[in-house]
């Protein structure tokens, strides 16, 4: 590794009952860097997203943000520190508009509870972060319009605008590409290259093309455990990938 590493799993682990859905995994997320896992359904990607963002605690190893040790810190305390994801759903808010929707976002990530008489939509902080991502995200045009009218490929970008204005340093992004034709497909690929430079990403994915076109760094996992995890030509080759994953030797 070269890069600066934002965010590192050493060996986590999880549990449910007698199932190992996590079992020791290791990867590190570089800034400049994407770093997509594969792997089939039940794999166990959503469950690691999950540990990374805090949304669930790792039974055993350790999560670092920016050199910090967070494994037990909460979802909103990750999210505050640096940390944005996406999810296989969208979760927007489709009678606000895009821009609301960002703002709202923004806000979160700076909460002003002593500041009750100041209207929430006069914030400059939560504005201009809302304004920025929106930009950042190609949605410009669309800022005005209800999240809800958004055709499905704007919606994705909009959950990634709505990670943006928290102005994180590190983006884990479940299955982004999900439900999107080939042209929302390029404009995704595209926002994603544009991403890369100044954030660390992890995308979980199902769409193969588009994982080995866009990818730095793939880490392949079966029933919980990591097979490999390399660059993208030395996964494509790796025998034990073919066979596990891609379906023959």
């Amino acid at each position: 590794m070269s890069g600066e590493v934002l965010l590192e799993a050493d060996r986590v682990s999880l549990s449910f009952g007698g199932l190992r859905a996590v079992d020791e995994v290791s990867l590190a997320l570089e800034r400049g860097m994407l770093h997509a896992v594969i792997g089939t359904n039940g794999a166990g990607k959503s469950t690691l997203i999950n540990l990374l963002s805090g949304e669930l605690r790792a039974s055993a190893g350790r999560v670092s943000l920016r050199g910090q040790d967070v494994t037990a810190w909460s979802q909103p305390r990750r999210a505050r520190a640096g940390l944005g994801r996406s999810y296989q759903r969208n979760t927007i808010f489709p009678e606000f508009t895009v821009f609301e929707n960002c703002r709202l976002s923004a806000q979160a990530r700076r909460p002003r509870p002593w500041d009750w008489l100041t209207p929430a939509a006069s914030c400059p902080f939560a504005g201009g972060a809302a304004t920025r991502a929106i930009g950042m995200a190609g949605l410009d045009e669309v800022a005005g319009r209800p999240a809800g009218t958004l055709s499905h490929g704007q919606k994705r970008q909009l959950e990634i605008a709505m990670c943006l204005a928290t102005d994180p340093q590190v983006l884990l992004l479940d299955e982004p590409l999900a439900g999107m034709g080939a042209e929302e497909t390029e404009r995704m690929l595209t926002l994603l290259r544009e991403l890369v430079p100044g954030h660390a990403i992890m995308l979980v994915e199902h769409d193969m093309d588009a994982v080995f076109r866009v990818a730095d760094r793939i880490t392949v996992m079966v029933n919980g455990r990591v097979i490999a995890s390399d660059a993208p030509d030395a996964v494509r080759a790796n025998p034990e990938v073919q066979l596990a994953y891609l379906g023959h030797e």
